[in-house]
């Protein structure tokens, strides 16, 4: 853990990838603790907006492809099995957790690897099932850059942000207190955007039924 600290308390663009990778792997490590401070520090001159983005997001992909690589081939029952491991949970995996993610991934579909970027609790983890499901890995590549990009965008702006009025010794806080804002903000829109899916799908099913009759 005293490397992880060291690595947050001298940002640059190496610890930016290496955390980012780490994040997005199952080790319990949330991105923002590593976007907004990097993002705060670029507002400030000491990095650059756009290559903390860029680093953060080849971090994702990395760290995903090790996720998905890992259900690859290692299938199904491995994983489980170290899910329920005492190592598992020492990384907070459950069986729980694996079956939601996979549910989640079942029920989307590819998008789902986009979509899952964003989502919290899902995260980290949408890599799994994409693997046991064995998705193209270009496809996956694809949707977990786009997914990842605009979620450390997001950060990114929140750190670039706070900067223009929170001291850096009220930075974590204030992290802490906007993260829950943007999550909340997240999982309402896209509840939104599913109801306005179904109820269209549900007006043009019940239009074709009036039609057949």
């Amino acid at each position: 853990m005293n490397i992880l600290y060291n690595l947050l308390d001298n940002l640059n663009y190496l610890t930016i990838f290496i955390l980012m990778t780490i994040e997005s792997t199952f080790i319990p490590f949330p991105s923002e603790v590593v976007v907004p401070p990097a993002a705060y520090n670029a507002a400030a001159g000491e990095l650059n907006i756009f290559l903390v983005v860029l680093f953060a997001t080849i971090g994702a992909d990395v760290g995903a492809a090790i996720n998905y690589g890992l259900a690859y081939y290692l299938g199904r029952p491995v994983i489980y099995r170290f899910a329920e491991s005492r190592l598992g949970r020492i990384c907070l995996l459950n069986r729980h957790k694996i079956e939601m993610s996979e549910k989640f991934f079942s029920d989307h579909g590819m998008v789902a690897t986009l979509v899952g970027r964003v989502l919290p609790g899902i995260r980290q983890l949408i890599s799994i099932p994409a693997g046991l499901a064995r998705m193209n890995f270009g496809k996956f590549i694809l949707y977990t850059t786009i997914g990842a990009g605009c979620w450390n965008i997001i950060l990114a702006t929140m750190g670039w942000y706070l900067h223009s009025f929170v001291p850096k010794s009220q930075l974590s806080d204030k992290i802490t207190e906007y993260s829950e804002y943007i999550k909340i903000t997240i999982i309402a829109v896209l509840l939104l955007v599913i109801a306005y899916f179904t109820i269209k799908i549900l007006i043009k099913r019940y239009g074709n039924t009036n039609k057949n009759k």
